[in-house]
């Protein structure tokens, strides 16, 4: 990578890079291994990010059914708990948060995050109904908590294999976490769920690069040397936010 002397600051008006598969990598060992961020203080920033995302996009005030549900479907691994704790701060924010976490991790970060959705009252399914008319007439959207921008689209086993399915169907708006369900980190794909919004964490993938929906990024706490190293360009958050609708 070619780092030139002048690299512009933060905020300037470079164009905002879109990270790889191996930039979105190496930016979060990085974080972990040098800058010693632990993988549950970053899964809950960006959880909490997510949920103020979604506040944004679909305010209380905003929604058409009576009562404010949202259904969350999580992923095996990091993305999955992202999902857990979107949906605490949504119960938090009086959001009626459900939890589909079909294959539930045996790491005890993402147990942590369990407990803490289960204590807090929040409703977990046993399976996704596939009866897609079930889904649009129980909830206002759809959080897409599946995949990371680690995973292979080729590799998509059961049960997501039918939940992609399940979702390129509903009706209600989609909210992807990071890397929309069916795509791949690199290219956006007609294979997939088809959001209504994207929440990036860190900085967009390349998959978002043509995205033409609601586009937010959140996680505003990447140190100042990791932004420059990367080249990142973010853009100028505004005030005291945690996210900046792109």
């Amino acid at each position: 990578m070619n780092h030139s002397s002048s690299e512009p600051e933060p905020g300037t008006s470079e164009p905002l890079r879109y990270l790889s598969k191996a930039d979105a990598s190496a930016i979060e060992t990085e974080l972990l291994r040098d800058y010693r961020f632990g993988q549950q203080q970053l899964i809950e920033m960006w959880g909490y990010a997510c949920a103020i995302a979604i506040t944004k996009a679909f305010p209380l005030k905003s929604l058409s059914k009576k009562q404010p549900t949202v259904l969350v479907v999580c992923g095996p691994e990091q993305s999955g708990s992202v999902g857990l704790v979107c949906a605490r701060h949504l119960r938090i924010f009086e959001y009626e948060p459900t939890i589909y976490y079909p294959k539930r991790s045996s790491h005890s970060v993402h147990q942590d995050f369990t407990v803490q959705c289960e204590k807090m009252d929040i409703p977990f399914l046993s399976y996704l109904p596939t009866e897609v008319q079930l889904i649009n007439d129980a909830y206002n959207v759809v959080i897409d908590a599946v995949l990371g921008p680690d995973s292979d689209p080729k590799d998509v086993k059961e049960p997501y294999l039918s939940i992609l399915v399940t979702l390129k169907q509903v009706k209600i708006p989609i909210a992807s976490v990071d890397v929309p369900l069916g795509w791949d980190t690199e290219v956006a794909s007609k294979e997939g769920v088809e959001p209504e919004v994207l929440i990036s964490l860190m900085a967009p993938k390349k998959c978002a690069t043509n995205f033409s929906g609601k586009h937010f990024l959140a996680g505003r706490f990447l140190p100042y040397d990791i932004q420059k190293k990367y080249e990142l360009n973010l853009p100028e958050f505004p005030e005291a936010e945690c996210l900046i609708e792109l």
